[in-house]
């Protein structure tokens, strides 16, 4: 069994940010904080990002051409697409701001 010192919580500390420094941040047009690493979940928001903005510009074709119909559908998959992106990215923070409140390295 370890004794838990302050040498060892700073050495923890610095281990865990070497960890977190080599982690990238996403590209994302909607995203409040850039401090997010990359993973399958970040890039699953960028297709949703080029997605929506695929939506976007089909609607306004459409309204263009005078599709209306065509144009209300697109710009509602578009606003459910942003809310469920905005749904999973609340959730995932949640889940992370638990994970850092479990370590043990405040001092």
């Amino acid at each position: 069994m370890k004794m838990i010192t302050r040498s060892n919580l700073a050495e923890q500390l610095r281990e865990y940010q070497i960890r977190s420094k080599y982690d990238w941040a996403s590209v994302s047009f909607f995203s409040s904080t850039s401090s997010v690493s990359s993973t399958r979940a970040d890039i699953l928001y960028v297709i949703w990002e080029i997605l929506m903005f695929v939506f976007l510009v089909f609607s306004a074709v459409s309204l263009y051409f005078r599709y209306m119909k065509l144009a209300l559908i697109l710009i509602c998959l578009m606003a459910f697409f942003l809310v469920c992106m905005k749904i999973t990215k609340q959730v995932r923070q949640n889940r992370k701001s638990k994970r850092r409140m479990l370590l043990p390295l405040s001092m």
